[in-house]
């Protein structure tokens, strides 16, 4: 909390791991939880947690997003006071906290806010902007100032009252659009013949300047997943005012290749640059998330094609190329250890597989090393953080090498510092690969990371020794260097 503010989230490191807590640790409180979950994260080296839903909601299977009681954290795991606990033994901990907030909808149960009064008061009066077409709720009625305040005030006590440090608004699409998943004559345009919900964007705009304003420091964080214009434009340059918006194109894209056999890799290879068109459009993260790895989409390695080697090995090359690409990163519970199944809200991760007992459960935890690792040089290298929402952070070295299935490019911190990260997704070691390199006047490139080090999980084919800048033309630079690249990996190198 005293820190909070101190520098704007967009040029700090932030990095976020995605807990749902009913089941990370299934049948623990929130007080249990203080005792497990702040040192767990800590030694991961992740800046945040972001908490899925935790306010009351009737179904357990909702995961918390059908809310009916927005001013109360869910009783199933103990009392408001034993959630302020969990929320400052995090802060202690040195991470911040980041929660749910859903404010796009909610549940029809006649105990709760539907009919509150035995007609539409919190929802839509007009039942075609009632009802939300695809999770059988209703939607709240944004051009009532009553509801508004409601939900405004909600957002600056979740804030206040609990010291929460940011709220990841679920949905935003949802909220934006008149005809979000209706067909022709279910909807009605707005009084400009659009399709596009004025009411809620003034809500949103309201909620985000309010949460500001009372609380400096704190990041709003938007689950937008179309091209609304501005989503992260302050609110007085006509935005809507968030802080930081999920990159749900980089996400499906990026997934799109990585489940490519590597042979058809260099007929997707546009998947994974394509995101650099429009990275500097918003402020994005990069996310991960629960809904990734639930309802047949599969654990994020279970993704990956190949025999049990290749897909671990593949899952490391991806969050390596993840922590580098420009943008904040979320990664939801048990993928930092290549869990193999999907995750299911009715039990927690898979954490026997780091039982030393059990007989692969070096594959699983050289996966959690490695993410350890990610975290520690990401923290200690501004390269990677410092710019991630301006040009000059980033250039790509070579990003047309769709025949090698290779992602070369330079990070940037503020002052010119670089950082270079090599994404190679091939199963083959290529030696001597020429690529192009600023001269620093330093004495050579270092490894600073390699997701195939042998402790990892890897087949352990370093570069050991720094690498000299020759003044070898290559990629449109003066000076280039010669390197070796393990099979499915991503490399960092600095400046000795």
């Amino acid at each position: 909390m005293a820190h909070r503010g101190d520098r704007p989230v967009h040029e700090a490191p932030f990095s976020v791991y995605e807990v749902h807590l009913a089941s990370w640790r299934p049948g623990l409180t929130y007080r249990q939880l203080a005792d497990q979950l702040p040192s767990y994260v800590k030694d991961l080296g992740f800046t945040h947690v972001e908490l899925m839903p935790v306010s009351e909601h009737p179904f357990g299977g909702s995961w918390g997003y059908q809310v009916t009681g927005f001013y109360a954290p869910t009783s199933r795991m103990g009392s408001p006071d034993d959630f302020r606990f969990l929320v400052d033994a995090l802060h202690r901990a040195g991470i911040g906290v980041i929660m749910d907030w859903v404010p796009a909808h909610f549940p029809r149960d006649d105990w709760a806010l539907a009919e509150f009064d035995g007609r539409s008061l919190y929802e839509h009066s007009d039942p075609q902007r009632a009802a939300h077409p695809d999770w059988g709720t209703l939607e709240f009625d944004y051009g009532r100032t009553e509801v508004r305040n409601f939900l405004v005030a909600n957002a600056t006590y979740w804030c206040e009252e609990f010291h929460i440090d940011g709220l990841r608004v679920d949905a935003v699409a949802s909220m934006l659009y008149l005809d979000y998943s209706r067909e022709d004559g279910q909807w009605s345009p707005n009084e400009q013949g659009g399709r596009e919900n004025w009411d809620a964007v003034g809500f949103l705009q309201e909620m985000n300047a309010t949460v500001y304003r009372r609380n400096p420091g704190v990041v709003t964080i938007a689950e937008e997943s179309t091209a609304w214009d501005g989503v992260t434009r302050p609110t007085d340059s006509g935005g809507l005012g968030f802080g930081l918006k999920w990159n749900m194109g980089w996400m499906h894209d990026s997934l799109l290749y990585v489940a490519k056999e590597p042979v058809h890799r260099k007929y997707h290879h546009n998947e994974m640059t394509f995101s650099m068109v429009y990275a500097y459009s918003e402020n994005y993260v990069l996310p991960i998330s629960h809904d990734e790895v639930v309802h047949g989409k599969q654990a994020l390695v279970a993704k990956m094609p190949g025999d049990w080697w290749q897909q671990r090995a593949n899952h490391r090359a991806y969050l390596g190329f993840m922590w580098a690409h420009p943008g904040k990163q979320l990664l939801f519970m048990g993928q930092e250890f290549a869990q193999g199944a999907e995750w299911s809200e009715g039990h927690g991760p898979d954490w026997w597989l780091l039982d030393p007992s059990y007989e692969a459960s070096g594959d699983h935890r050289g996966v959690r090393d490695l993410v350890g690792d990610l975290n520690a040089v990401y923290g200690a290298v501004p390269a990677l953080w410092q710019r991630d929402t301006v040009p000059e952070g980033f250039s790509w070295v070579d990003g047309g090498a769709a025949e090698d299935n290779v992602f070369a490019f330079l990070r940037y911190d503020a002052d010119g510092s670089p950082l270079l990260a090599v994404s190679h997704f091939s199963p083959v070691v290529r030696h001597d690969y020429r690529l192009g390199v600023p001269e620093t006047g330093t004495e050579g490139w270092v490894e600073v990371l390699n997701t195939d080090a042998a402790r990892y999980g890897g087949s352990d084919v370093r570069n050991e020794e720094p690498l000299k800048a020759e003044a070898v033309p290559a990629h449109g630079r003066p000076a280039s260097i010669s390197l070796t690249l393990p099979p499915l990996a991503t490399v960092w190198f600095r400046p000795a």
